[in-house]
C-alpha cells in the first residue's frame, strides 16, 4: 500500500510517497480504502511544521478523507464491509462542548491522517455517508464544512433574516455561504477577485466586497448594513482582518475565530467588543453530532460541495502548491483510490 508522509525539511517536497504494510485490525477497528482526500490550510502549516502541534517526520497528513469500508474488527457494531464513510476530524468528540480528551488527537497532526490507500481507525473515527455524495464531495466535509456549520449554528446561533460576513472564497467560506443561504440568512462575502465574487453571488451571496478596491472593507460592510453591522462573522484570516471584523460586527453579534491565514501575530483590541456587547469564540472544527446535523441539512437542501479542482494521487505536491497560491474557489481534492 502507498501513503504520503510529511518531512517538513525535505529538500524537494515535504510530501513524500511511502510504501507500507497495513497493521492487523484491532477488535474495534475498521479498515477503509480511501478514495479521496481534501486539503485545508492546516495541511500547509503541518508541512511547514508551523502548526500548533509539533510535527514529527513521517506523519501521515490530512484530516479529511472518504472511502469504503473493506474490513472490520470482531467487536465493531456500527459499520460493515461496503459502507461508505468519511473521517472525523476529532474521533472522540461525540457531542456537546469539547474537553481536553476530545481535542487531543485531531487527524493529520496530533494523530495519523487519512492520506493513505488504507486507513485504519477505531470505528468512532468514522461517519456513514449518504448516497447523494460522491467520495470526492464527501472528502471535503470533515474539517471545512463542519467548521462552517459550528461557526454559523452552534457558536453563531444564526437565525433566518440575520446577516453573515464571510472572508474570502476558500472551503470554509463557501460552505458557510451555502449553509447560511439555506437557513434564510443574508450573506456578505469578500475577495480580491471580482470573478470570484460573481461566482459567490451565483451561489446566493447578497453582496460582494473586493478588499483590494475597498481596503477599509469594514466601512463597506457598515454601508451595506445601514450602519448596523453584521450578526455573525466567520473570521478565517487573523491579523489584519480581525481588526476589521471587530468593526464590522453589530450589537450582540458573534465573531467565530477560525483561521490564521494571515499569521499568528496581531494587534486587534478586544475592548471593541464591549460597547456592542458582542463576542468572539475560537472555533476548532466540531463534533460528531454537528457532522450528523450538517449531513441532514445537506441532504434536505440538496447542497453540493464546491470543488475547485481534483488532482491525482501522484500530484499531491502540486495540489498543495495550488492551495498555497490562493487561487482556489471552494475545496481542493486529491484522488487516492479508484
Amino acid at each position: 500500500m502507498r501513503r504520503y508522509e510529511v518531512f517538513p525539511n525535505h529538500p524537494v517536497s515535504p510530501l513524500q510517497i511511502a510504501e507500507f504494510d497495513p497493521a492487523p485490525l484491532g477488535n474495534t477497528e475498521v479498515a477503509v480504502a480511501i478514495k479521496a482526500v481534501s486539503l485545508n490550510f492546516r495541511d500547509i502549516l503541518v508541512t511547514r511544521n508551523t502548526y500548533f502541534a509539533n510535527i514529527v517526520d513521517g506523519l501521515v497528513p490530512c484530516s479529511d478523507g472518504a472511502g469504503e469500508v473493506v474490513a472490520v474488527g470482531k467487536d465493531v457494531k456500527g459499520l460493515a464491509v461496503g459502507d461508505r464513510v468519511a473521517t472525523l476530524f476529532f474521533p472522540h468528540w461525540y457531542s456537546g462542548k469539547a474537553d481536553a480528551r476530545a481535542l487531543s488527537d485531531a487527524r493529520g497532526a496530533e494523530s495519523t491522517g487519512a492520506f493513505t490507500e488504507r486507513f485504519i481507525t477505531d470505528e468512532s473515527g468514522l461517519v456513514k455517508l449518504p448516497d447523494s455524495l460522491s467520495y470526492a464531495e464527501a472528502a471535503t466535509l470533515p474539517c471545512a464544512a463542519v467548521t462552517a456549520w459550528n461557526s454559523l449554528f452552534e457558536a453563531g446561533d444564526l437565525k433566518p433574516g440575520q446577516t453573515v460576513l464571510l472572508l474570502g472564497t476558500g472551503g470554509v467560506s463557501i460552505f458557510a455561504l451555502q449553509f447560511a443561504k439555506a437557513a434564510g440568512a443574508k450573506v456578505i462575502i469578500t475577495s480580491s477577485d471580482d470573478a470570484k465574487l460573481e461566482r459567490a453571488k451565483a451561489l446566493g451571496a447578497d453582496h460582494g466586497i473586493n478588499y483590494k478596491t475597498h481596503p477599509e472593507w469594514h466601512e463597506e460592510v457598515l454601508r451595506l448594513t445601514g450602519g448596523a453591522g453584521v450578526d455573525v462573522v466567520l473570521e478565517v484570516g487573523g491579523p489584519g482582518t480581525l481588526e476589521r471584523s471587530l468593526m464590522s460586527v453589530g450589537v450582540g453579534g458573534r465573531i467565530a475565530y477560525i483561521g490564521v491565514l494571515t499569521g499568528l501575530a496581531g494587534a486587534a483590541n478586544p475592548v471593541m467588543l464591549i460597547p456592542k456587547a458582542s463576542s468572539i469564540q475560537g472555533i476548532f472544527v466540531g463534533s460528531r453530532a454537528m457532522f450528523a446535523d450538517m449531513l441532514d441539512a445537506i441532504a434536505a437542501h440538496g447542497i453540493k460541495p464546491v470543488i475547485d479542482r481534483e488532482f491525482p494521487f501522484e500530484e499531491a505536491p502540486a495540489a498543495l502548491k495550488h492551495m498555497e497560491n490562493g487561487g482556489h474557489f471552494g475545496k481542493i481534492v486529491i484522488r487516492v483510490g479508484d
